[in-house]
């Protein structure tokens, strides 16, 4: 049985608790390492506030010392904007790599919105899911109708299921959502409102030591 390969992907702008959280509980779930995966240019949502290496640079900060986490850097080395297709795609044409699992981690509102992605349903042939739930609203209770159909028959609840085949198979994960959202933290700290505590210390002060996120941010990419 080949080892599993989780991938989290995320503008991570900036990295907070609540993401942590996540892979944090996926990691545990899944006895695995969990890839943190900032996105270069994502299509689906306004520009970052941060430059992408900017980003990067948090998200290695934030996970210093925590063991099976790591920053994965594959979509920024590549062109163009971050398809999730095209970066599964690219990584299933590597050598040996077709019948590698792979498993998508998402929180249940990305896994919601799948449906406004580049060609979603091929995502289901290339990668497996999982999917953190809301508290109280579980996932097959949520979903619009053409996501529903794609998810009949994929559930499944034995972290073992995604090992056992490259793609195709969705798990939930039972940690539910936290409050923090990138959008108010960025919001917070452009207003002069608390912020430092919703996320680790270390990424607190390089977003002080940059100024990121206020009106003369220093958004250039760091040395």
């Amino acid at each position: 049985m080949r080892s599993l390969l989780v991938l989290y992907g995320g503008t991570f702008d900036p990295v907070h608790n609540g993401h942590l959280a996540i892979a944090r509980a996926a990691r545990d779930r899944l006895r695995c390492a969990i890839h943190l995966m900032p996105a270069a240019d994502p299509p689906h949502r306004p520009p970052p506030g941060a430059d992408a290496r900017h980003r990067a640079a948090m998200l290695e900060l934030a996970i210093a010392g925590e063991h099976d986490l790591c920053v994965d850097r594959r979509e920024l080395a590549r062109d163009g904007r971050s398809y999730t297709v095209a970066t599964l795609r690219d990584l299933r044409a590597g050598e040996g790599a077709a019948a590698t699992p792979v498993a998508l981690l998402v929180g249940a509102d990305s896994f919601v919105g799948l449906p406004a992605w580049k060609e979603w349903r091929a995502l289901f042939d290339l990668a497996h899911f999982v999917v953190a739930e809301r508290a109280g609203s579980p996932l097959d209770e949520t979903l619009p109708t053409a996501l529903a159909e794609q998810v009949a028959g994929r559930l499944v609840d034995d972290p073992a299921a995604l090992s056992a085949a490259p793609a195709g198979r969705i798990l939930p994960l039972r940690q539910p959502l936290s409050g923090e959202s990138a959008t108010d933290l960025r919001r917070r700290v452009a207003g002069g409102l608390p912020w430092r505590h919703l996320l680790p210390a270390p990424v607190a002060d390089y977003i002080d030591r940059h100024r990121l996120y206020r009106d003369d941010a220093d958004t250039a990419s760091p040395l």
